[in-house]
Parts: structure tokens; sequence; C-alpha cells
């Protein structure tokens, strides 16, 4: 059975359950949908067979695409925030000056959801790919920087002093001791946002775009009222959101041995 252990200051690890589980508890979510389809009795739940003929069909016109476009704006978004967020987290453990002049902020900022910044961002940015992926960097950065920071501010100062003796200095600190110290915390701040960001891009591709799962979803559920197609929309963003919380979970774990 998974459980959530403790795997060191501000990283929580999930433990991946066993495929059979796994295959055991998707059957029993969609054996649950098909019932609940039928208490229903409305267009707005249709059943799984509905639905998945529905997902193959969409799967040969633009399904696809929308897909594709709403990855690469997450995936953009990962790495900005990642090489946005770890060398800020560095710094703040490193510098007591740049902790004290950032730290309120972050504190401040950290509980705030990120979506309320949505209009915000509309407004100054416009509608383009940048807006949307920013909002994304938005919900990403703090967490990194959090995590590292912490991570970074745990390491031995003998681990530090040691390596400096042997002449190591700046970059080769950075490379040989603060990456490292940092890669767990990056992985888990990834992993306890994937499923965040994708609800934050799904609201910011609802408006002013052609292209993008949330446009996808919006526009079949609201506007078109084709039900189908918009469960086969959320079926595609929440496998988006699993597959790229999986790879980042067997690379934290892969990190571990």
């Amino acid at each position: 059975m998974a459980r959530a252990v403790s795997a060191g200051e501000g990283d929580v690890v999930i433990r991946a359950p066993r495929k059979r589980d796994v295959a055991v508890t998707l059957v029993l979510l969609v054996v649950m949908w098909q019932v609940a389809s039928w208490l229903v009795a409305r267009p707005m739940l249709p059943g799984v067979w509905l639905v998945g003929q529905t997902l193959l069909a969409e799967l040969r016109g633009e399904l696809p695409l929308h897909a594709l476009v709403s990855l690469a704006r997450v995936l953009c978004a990962i790495v900005l925030a990642t090489v946005v967020g770890v060398p800020l987290g560095v710094l703040l453990a490193q510098n007591r000056t740049a902790d004290r002049m950032f730290s309120p902020l972050l504190y401040l900022l950290y509980p705030v959801p990120k979506v309320v910044f949505v209009p915000l961002i509309l407004l100054w940015f416009g509608v383009g790919n940048v807006p949307k992926v920013l909002l994304i960097v938005l919900v990403l950065v703090n967490q990194i920087v959090v995590l590292v920071r912490d991570s970074v501010k745990q390491l031995p100062l003998e681990l530090i002093n040691s390596v400096r003796s042997l002449g190591a200095a700046g970059v080769g600190l950075f490379r040989f001791v603060y990456l490292p110290a940092a890669v767990p915390a990056t992985l888990s701040a990834l992993r306890q946002c994937i499923g965040t960001s994708f609800a934050v891009l799904y609201l910011a591709e609802m408006i002013a775009t052609q292209y993008g799962l949330g446009y996808y979803i919006y526009l079949n559920g609201s506007v078109l009222f084709n039900y189908p197609a918009m469960y086969a929309g959320i079926v595609v963003m929440g496998g988006l959101g699993l597959m790229l919380f999986v790879v980042v979970d067997r690379l934290a774990q892969r990190r571990r041995r």
C-alpha cells in the first residue's frame, strides 16, 4: 500500500504502489464512474463507453494538438522555474542579507493561491503563451526556492569547508556541493506542484486562446455542450499530469538509490 513518508526537511516521498493495486483502483474508479452515470442519467455525466469512443474519435482530430500545446507550456514553465528557483534558493541560503530581504516576501506569497494573479498577468502580458507559462512558473518557483533554501541551509559547515580546502569556490561549490543538495528539494517541489500547475494552466487557457486543453475542455463543455468530448479532454489532461508526476517521481527514486 502506498504511504507518505518523510525523507528530510520539506521532502515528502510518496511510495509507488504495486502495479496490480493501481490496476484494481483504476477499474474501481471506472466502475464507480459508470454507476454514477446510470444513477444520474443526465447528459452532463456520460458513461465510460461513450467517453472512450469519443476520446478515440477526438484523438484523430485536434485533441492531440491541444494536448501538445498544454504539455509544452508546462514543460517550459518547469525549466524556467528550475533555472530561476535553484540559484535563488542557494543565494538565500548562503547570503544572510538576501535572505532577510526576500524571506518576508516569500512568507507573504507562499500561502496565496497563484490563480488570483491570472487577471493581472493577462492584463500586463496579453493573451499569448507568455502569461500562461508565467502563471505556472509562479506556482513552481516559490516552492522550489523555499525547499532549496532550506536544504542548502542544512548542509554541514565541515563539508563546505572541506570542499573549499580542495580549491573549490564559486562555480565549483555550486556544482559539487549546492547543486547536489538542491536536486532532491527541486524534485520534491515539482512533485507537489504538478497538479496545481495544470489547474492554473486550465484557468489561463480558458481566456482568449484557441489551443490548449483548457480551451478544449471549456469550449466543449460550456459552449458546444459536447459533454463526452469535454470528459475526453479532462481524461487527457489528467493523464498528462499523471505522466509528469511519474517521471519526476522515478527521477527522485533513482536519485535516492
